[in-house]
């Protein structure tokens, strides 16, 4: 066998053989580790955050969302239900999520701030909470006007939080007191603390306001 030939096949062993060699580490072994990893140290997390209750009228555990992916508190047309907390606007909307949060269709309007079609949804979220909470534009914070970026955010401002309670105390029949400690529950801090800003989980919140009697106790 000429010597080039010789080379020629060693390059293609040598190439097979690390082929193989990553393919095992890396295709195989890491995702291995690194899933028996998450699993162990944070289940709850590598399993999607899911947030369980109780089915109505069996008493058994279900999957109600994610701790981590936003829900719709509307009606049909996009109205607050003023029994809930209402989350953040949401562009993740489809055909089967008019209202938004389809977690299949996660994006921002990627609308800038003289965008037309962007300053008329803002205006007309203004319009909708001042009418059904009594309040001001001025008292009306950022975070209840515009959506994130990913569409998909579970998370509003304290002062957004707190903005509602009066409404929801009032439709359900509940002590103002006794939600605003719900909420107060329910209010994260700043990651690592630092990072970011305070934040209430609304799926979260309403998930805990549901278990609410009249008498404002859990």
């Amino acid at each position: 066998m000429p010597s080039t030939t010789r080379a020629t096949v060693r390059q293609y062993w040598v190439a097979i053989r690390a082929m193989v060699v990553l393919t095992v580490a890396l295709g195989v072994a890491y995702p291995l580790v690194i899933t028996g990893v998450g699993q162990l140290a944070f289940p709850a997390q590598s399993n999607g955050s899911k947030i369980t209750g109780d089915a109505p009228g069996s008493g058994n555990p279900v999957v109600l969302g994610s701790a981590l992916i936003g829900q719709s508190f509307t009606d049909g047309e996009g109205k607050p239900l003023t029994q809930w907390f209402q989350s953040r606007p949401s562009a993740a909307t489809s055909d089967s999520a008019p209202n938004g949060y389809d977690a299949n269709a996660s994006l921002g309007s990627n609308w800038g701030p003289n965008n037309p079609d962007l300053v008329n949804a803002i205006n007309d979220r203004r319009n909708i909470i001042e009418r059904t909470y009594g309040v001001s534009a001025d008292q009306i914070p950022v975070d209840a006007l515009t959506a994130s970026a990913s569409g998909l955010d579970p998370d509003i401002s304290i002062a957004y939080a707190r903005l509602q309670i009066e409404k929801v105390a009032s439709t359900r029949g509940l002590s103002e007191a006794s939600v605003r400690k719900l909420v107060d529950r329910n209010t994260h801090g700043r990651d690592l603390g630092y990072l970011g800003q305070p934040y209430v989980n609304v799926v979260q919140l309403n998930l805990d306001l549901s278990k609410m009697d009249p008498d404002g106790d859990n």
